[in-house]
């Protein structure tokens, strides 16, 4: 990511050199603010219509609304890295790894990425009225994967799920599956490609105890494919589980950033949680 400098280097700099290279850097986020605005009418009821008269009237926008959801988070991740983000309801880390995935700018600060970063949220959108199989298959193709991949992989996606172990569920709509099932499928889809950076939002708080001992194993998997994963859980256990370090946000502030055991330590016994 740095450029390269031609110097003179002693004994002592040589190593450091090759532990540099040792350890890739994957993302990094320098001195990273997001901000989001808010536009609608100061009291914040009836905005749609309010909006509509605006447009129809020809008159400017009033009451925007600033949320400054990420402030100066400063951090760089490293290949082979899991990752967990924990902090209460609120506190940024969502959008963080949305920002990092590029969906959202940066009001000020940089965020850098080596390869193509993969957003798995639970909330992200399936395509309801087609088939489970017909979601394996695009959403395969949409991260990069060959048909001939998607064929080889696509059973070892069904099972990795678990949705048809009560009925043959994956030849039915997508819109007949209860969230849970969604959000296995999904996660199975995106867990069969191997990513440069995977970043997951609570994917592993639905399904069974079974599927999330699956899910744990498949990120170790990944991080030894010389990938770096990145876990949004409010569920320490899943974190200490998978991760070997802890990223703790609050109110948009990175407040510690370090080995897992000691970070969830503090935010436990800060948060009583």
């Amino acid at each position: 990511m740095a450029e390269q400098q031609n110097t003179d280097l002693q004994q002592p700099a040589v190593q450091d050199a090759a532990t540099a290279e040792e350890r890739v850097p994957t993302v990094v986020a320098d001195d990273l603010h997001i901000v989001y605005r808010v536009y609608g009418s100061g009291a914040g009821r009836g905005s749609a219509t309010a909006a509509l008269n605006r447009i129809v009237r020809r008159k400017p926008s009033t009451g925007v609304r600033e949320v400054h959801a990420v402030k100066g988070v400063t951090f760089t991740a490293y290949r082979g890295e899991s990752i967990g983000l924990i902090g209460t309801n609120g506190s940024g880390k969502s959008t963080l790894l949305k920002a990092v995935a590029g969906l959202l700018p940066a009001e000020r600060g940089h965020v850098y990425t080596h390869g193509q970063p993969s957003l798995l949220g639970v909330n992200a959108a399936l395509m309801n009225d087609l088939t489970g199989e017909r979601n394996v298959i695009l959403g395969g193709l949409a991260m990069g994967m060959t048909r001939e991949q998607v064929r080889e992989r696509y059973q070892q996606i069904v099972d990795f799920s678990g949705i048809n172990e009560k009925g043959d569920f994956i030849s039915l709509p997508m819109r007949t599956y209860s969230s849970g099932m969604a959000a296995r499928l999904r996660f199975s889809i995106a867990a069969a490609k191997d990513h440069d950076v995977l970043m997951i939002d609570e994917a592993l708080a639905t399904g069974d105890r079974k599927f999330q001992k699956r899910s744990e194993a498949r990120i170790r998997e990944l991080r030894k494919e010389a990938g770096t994963v990145f876990l949004v859980s409010h569920n320490n256990k899943s974190i200490r589980d998978t991760c070997d370090r802890v990223l703790w946000l609050e109110k948009g502030e990175l407040l510690m950033d370090g080995p897992t055991d000691e970070v969830i330590k503090a935010y436990e016994k800060e948060t009583g949680k």
